[in-house]
C-alpha cells in the first residue's frame, strides 16, 4: 500500500474510534423536559388512581392532571450527542448530573427519596382535602424512625400512631418523651399505639442513652401522623416520585368527597407541594409541566404562588391560576364555573 493509503485508513480509523467514543462514552448531563400527564381522576386498568372508602363520595367530571419532568432516571448517563440534542430541542434542556441528583448517592437511594416523598404527598393530601371539607383528622405523635438493634427494634414501626404511654393518654411528641423518661432505664414502657387502623399495647425495655448520661431510652424518633375514618389509597400505574402532586392529589380527593363538580367538565392540569394544613409549595421544573399540560389539552393550570417568578417567556394559551393554599385552588376553580370567572382567578 501507498503512504497515502496507509494515511487515509489511519485517518478513517481514528475517526471511527472518535465517533465511537462520543456516542458510547458518558458525559455528566441529564436531559430535562416535560413529561406525560395522569388524570388523578381517572383509573388504570380499570382501578380507580384515587380510590375513596368508608366516606360518601359524589360524581365528578373533567380531568384533573398531575404533571411530571421526563428526566434522565438516577444512574442512567447520556452520550454528547444526546446531551447537545436535548439542549437545542424545544422545551428540553440538557443540565448538569450534580444539579438534579446529589452526587455521591446511588440510584437505588434516589428512588426511595423519590418514594418517601411521594407517599408523604399522598398521606398530606388526604389530611388537607379532608380537613378542607371539615372531616375529624386527629393529630397524634407517630413513630417516624426505629433504630436498628434497639429496644423497639421489630416491637414498634414507623407509622405507629401514639395513643398513651403507660396508660397516660400522649397528645403530642413531648408527652411521649416525658413518659419514657419518667422511667428508669432497664423498665419496660408499655405504648399504646394504632397500627393498621387497629389499637395494640406495646411492651419496650428502656435502656441508657448513649449520648445523655442517665437518661432512659428506647430507639426511636417521634414525628407527627393522623387519624381519620376514610380509608384512600392510590394506584398510579408507573413509578412517579417526589412530592410536586400533592395539589393535584388533594383537589381530586375534595372534588370526590364534596358535591357538586368541582372541574365542572374542564381539562385542569396542576402541581405543588402540599402540607397537612393545606400549604401549597414550590416544584422544580415548572416551565416543562407547563408544556406538558398544554401538550395534553389542559386549558387551566394551577401554578404554586412561589413559582410564578419562575414563568419568564412562557408562552401558553391556558389559563395559569396562582395558589398558595389548597382553598385557594378550591375557590380559584369554582371562580371558573362562573361566566367571567376566568377574568377574576388571581394569575402569575
Amino acid at each position: 500500500m501507498t503512504r497515502q493509503t496507509w494515511t487515509a485508513l489511519v485517518s478513517a480509523l481514528v475517526f471511527v474510534l472518535l465517533a465511537v467514543a462520543l456516542v458510547v462514552i458518558p458525559v455528566p448531563f441529564v436531559t430535562w423536559g416535560p413529561g406525560s400527564t395522569r388524570d388523578t381522576l381517572g383509573a388504570v386498568d380499570g382501578k380507580p388512581i384515587i380510590e375513596v372508602q368508608g366516606i360518601a363520595t359524589h360524581p365528578t367530571s373533567g380531568r384533573l392532571d398531575l404533571t411530571v419532568v421526563s428526566v434522565t432516571p438516577a444512574g442512567a448517563r447520556l452520550s454528547l450527542p444526546q446531551a447537545l440534542l436535548a439542549y437545542w430541542l424545544p422545551h428540553r434542556d440538557a443540565l448538569p448530573l450534580d444539579s438534579v441528583y446529589a452526587p455521591g448517592k446511588s440510584a437505588a437511594e434516589v428512588q426511595a427519596e423519590d418514594a418517601d416523598m411521594m407517599s408523604t404527598a399522598q398521606d398530606d393530601a388526604v389530611v388537607a382535602a379532608l380537613r378542607s371539607d371539615g372531616q375529624p383528622v386527629t393529630a397524634l405523635p407517630a413513630i417516624f424512625s426505629v433504630t436498628v438493634g434497639g429496644p423497639a427494634h421489630t416491637k414498634l414501626l414507623p407509622g405507629d400512631l401514639v395513643l398513651a404511654v403507660d396508660g397516660v393518654p400522649t397528645e403530642d411528641q413531648d408527652a411521649v418523651s416525658r413518659q419514657i423518661r419518667a422511667h428508669k432505664p432497664g423498665e419496660s414502657v408499655t405504648f399504646t399505639v394504632v397500627r393498621q387502623r387497629r389499637e395494640q399495647e406495646v411492651a419496650v425495655p428502656t435502656v441508657v442513652s448513649t449520648t445523655q448520661e442517665g437518661v432512659p431510652v428506647v430507639g426511636i424518633t417521634l414525628g407527627t401522623g393522623y387519624r381519620y375514618d376514610p380509608r384512600i389509597s392510590f394506584e398510579l400505574g408507573q413509578r412517579i416520585g417526589g412530592p410536586s402532586a400533592g395539589l393535584v392529589f388533594a383537589l381530586a380527593i375534595y372534588d370526590k368527597i364534596t358535591a357538586g363538580e368541582l372541574l365542572a367538565g374542564r381539562h385542569v392540569a396542576g402541581t405543588g407541594s402540599i402540607t397537612p394544613d393545606g400549604e401549597v409549595g414550590g416544584i422544580g421544573g415548572i416551565q416543562e409541566k407547563i408544556a406538558g399540560a398544554e401538550d395534553a389539552g389542559a386549558s387551566v393550570f394551577l401554578v404554586p404562588a412561589s413559582n410564578c417568578d419562575d414563568l419568564a417567556g412562557v408562552r401558553t394559551d391556558m389559563t395559569l391560576v396562582r395558589v398558595a393554599t389548597l382553598r385557594d385552588a378550591i375557590g380559584a376553580l369554582e371562580t371558573l364555573q362562573q361566566p367571567d370567572g376566568a377574568a377574576r382567578v388571581p394569575r402569575c
